[in-house]
């Protein structure tokens, strides 16, 4: 486990913490979405990626069948912050400065990122969204943990707006909001599938904590389209589960 939170704790380094890196290479990286550099080829890129093709917790999956538990709530600390949006080749990445956190029965977490996915990376029960995003956060012991939010098609999504609005066009821009609170994305409903998992993107890191809000919220269609202007697939598939359980409550 602590090989593993280790790797995270690098990945987490690498697209979150080490932006201006990511501003001038990520999007020459050596993997994507597509081709001989696609998700079915990650393991064989690089040494690096190898639990890509090998680990036996990845993630994202197709939440089905769900355990009922006594969860602990989900304590979102988020507070209004400026942050850096970058397009890094792969996604849109936000990165807040000094935003807050959420608190976990294992202790608390620091927001450091968040980024999109289209279509949604998690399915339920076989069903997949038109977007997703990952709230990234990180412990003082180097431990990650994700919340991802489902977007479905519907109503315009004012929280959603001043990002869509300021997106670099070109991999390696980045621009800056001048402020946003992340807690405004996020729905009323706050009950959420747990369960452990790893990055979606390379190199896959595992002991990843995963909890996947129940209720999605909604985006324009011109919202949706925005972003899919730029990145109309970066979705990695789902993963086997391999004997893990899903939990759901909170």
């Amino acid at each position: 486990m602590k090989k593993h939170l280790l790797c995270a704790t690098l990945s987490l380094a690498s697209v979150g913490l080490c932006t201006h890196v990511m501003a001038r290479n990520d999007h020459t990286s050596s993997w994507s979405y597509s081709a001989d550099t696609g998700p079915q080829h990650w393991g064989e890129l690089k040494s690096d990626y190898t639990l890509c093709s090998t680990g036996l917790t990845q993630s994202p999956i197709d939440i089905g069948d769900a355990v009922k538990a006594d969860l602990s709530p989900l304590t979102f600390s988020y507070r209004a912050s400026s942050a850096t949006v970058l397009n890094n080749g792969h996604t849109i990445q936000v990165s807040p400065v000094d935003a807050g956190g959420i608190t976990l029965a294992t202790g608390d977490y620091s927001l450091v990122q968040l980024h999109f996915h289209t279509p949604s990376e998690e399915k339920i029960q076989g069903r997949t969204y038109p977007l997703n995003v990952h709230f990234v956060h990180r412990n003082a012991a180097g431990e990650l943990a994700v919340v991802a939010l489902l977007f479905e098609e519907g109503a315009y999504n004012p929280a959603l707006e001043p990002i869509l609005a300021i997106m670099p066009k070109e991999a390696g821009g980045m621009t800056k909001l001048s402020v946003q609170n992340i807690a405004d994305l996020l729905p009323a409903t706050r009950h959420y599938f747990s369960y452990m998992g790893s990055l979606t993107t390379p190199p896959c890191s595992e002991g990843v904590r995963w909890h996947v809000l129940t209720q999605p919220v909604q985006l324009s269609k011109d919202q949706l389209q925005a972003f899919q202007a730029l990145y109309p697939m970066n979705a990695r598939p789902v993963q086997p589960l391999n004997g893990r359980t899903v939990q759901v409550g909170g």
